[in-house]
């Protein structure tokens, strides 16, 4: 080989290992610019990615934020943790309210059914255990279920009879007796420890007569409109009937009917906390007869020692007034202890009161633990709120049917709020797939 060829040789592999050195610096060059070039970008509210990395410097973005496990955003993780637990609860209330708001409006507008079929419950409640002893005795349904809906009428007519045949016969006695206590409670009054003269008694007598003047035309259209009414009370009284006679034969196949419309994972649990509420409705009702008929009993008897007239109408006042817990027996005593004022003067009335206190005592202290404590325990604070809520709702009835439906809705909370599985009921019929 010349030298010439030997010099070209070395010229041509110095060139390309030049070649290959700067080939090699270029790739390497172009990755780290990639690799800055990713790590580089910087997270924001409008452009999301990974922060930069610590050794790098830039400029114009803000500092990383961590993100708790109950936020979603950036917003949110600016916001205080209680203040966006309070307005969690605020917005889930607000549902609640209009849902619950909306609901009063529909009850409201169709309270002539609602509020018949509610007593109907009611009775269905009190009448259900002379059903199942029928039935036990191997009469038919239909049967058994009218043969106690006519008893129970004629027990009720009975006694609507009976009161209001002794008050027809005692009114001219009591009217008699009327004046002649007013004016007892005139000769107190200028006696007494007020001693107002009888000019005064003139001023006072005058007032109350012209507020009754003033006030004639309200108490006249009250009565229309209860005459006008008369046609719902009618409808009301006959869908009471209906609906009680079939809640008593058919109210098993009606439940588990609605049941049935319900998914298929919650039927278990809303048919237990169903039964279990009815079995509470039934011995609150019970417990309540109870009590009630021995308050009408206590008061009656002082009654009948004390010659008070109407003594059996007053009695049954008491019966159907204790009805509303803590204050219907109360309120029905006080119309006796009026009656036995005007009728036998004040130490008759202050027996009578002392009696209606001390049976009001033991009901409250010993009936109401022993008897309603065993069927429903509610706090006496939920049973005024309860009261009070259904007289504004829907006046007396509401104040009747309040109790039992609080009542009712415990019972019902408690059971779908407790994790359980429901027993098996003993009809049940288990289907088991065979292995392949």
């Amino acid at each position: 080989m010349s030298r010439f060829e030997r010099v070209r040789g070395r010229l041509r592999r110095a060139y390309q290992s030049r070649q290959e050195s700067a080939r090699t610096e270029e790739d390497t060059s172009g990755e780290e610019l990639n690799d800055v070039s990713e790590t580089a970008r910087v997270a924001s509210p409008a452009v999301p990615g990974p922060t930069a990395p610590p050794s790098a410097a830039v400029y114009g973005a803000e500092p990383p934020v961590d993100l708790h496990s109950s936020t979603t955003s950036r917003d949110d993780a600016d916001v205080p943790h209680g203040l966006r637990i309070a307005a969690a609860w605020c917005w889930r209330l607000i549902v609640i309210g209009v849902v619950a708001w909306a609901l009063l409006r529909i009850v409201g507008t169709i309270k002539i059914v609602i509020i018949p079929l509610a007593i109907a419950l009611l009775l269905s409640a009190l009448l259900a255990p002379a059903v199942g002893w029928l039935l036990r005795a191997r009469l038919p349904r239909s049967l058994a279920t009218a043969v106690v809906l006519v008893g129970g009428l004629a027990a009720v007519i009975g006694t609507l009879t009976l009161v209001v045949n002794e008050f027809i016969r005692g009114v001219p006695e009591l009217s008699a007796k009327s004046s002649e206590g007013v004016r007892q409670i005139q000769n107190w009054l200028k006696t007494g420890p007020l001693h107002l003269s009888d000019t005064q008694l003139d001023r006072y007598i005058d007032e109350a007569q012209a507020w009754i003047n003033d006030n004639t035309s309200r108490f006249t259209s009250g009565a229309l409109s209860t005459a006008a009414t008369l046609a719902e009370v009618l409808t009301g009284t006959l869908l009471v009937l209906f609906a009680t006679f079939f809640f008593l034969r058919d109210g098993n196949r009606i439940w588990r009917f609605l049941v049935r419309l319900l998914p298929v994972a919650a039927r278990w649990k809303v048919d237990d906390a169903g039964r279990a509420s009815w079995h509470t409705l039934g011995a609150y009702v019970r417990a309540t007869v109870l009590v009630a008929f021995i308050d009408a009993v206590g008061i009656g008897i002082f009654l009948v020692i004390f010659d008070v007239p109407f003594a059996f109408p007053l009695a049954a006042l008491v019966f159907l007034g204790a009805f509303i817990p803590i204050v219907g027996a109360a309120l029905s005593g006080g119309v006796a202890v009026l009656v036995a004022l005007v009728d036998s003067g004040p130490v008759t009335a202050l027996i009578i009161l002392g009696a209606v206190i001390g049976v009001q005592q033991i009901e409250g202290h010993v009936l109401q633990p022993l008897i309603m404590g065993r069927a429903v325990a509610l706090h006496p604070l939920a049973v005024i709120i309860g009261i009070a809520a259904g007289v504004v709702l829907a006046g007396i009835t509401g104040a009747l049917v309040s109790v039992p439906l609080i009542a009712v809705l415990n019972t019902a909370i408690r059971r779908l709020a407790a994790r359980r599985v429901p027993e098996t009921p003993p009809d049940a019929v288990v289907v088991a797939a065979q292995a392949p």
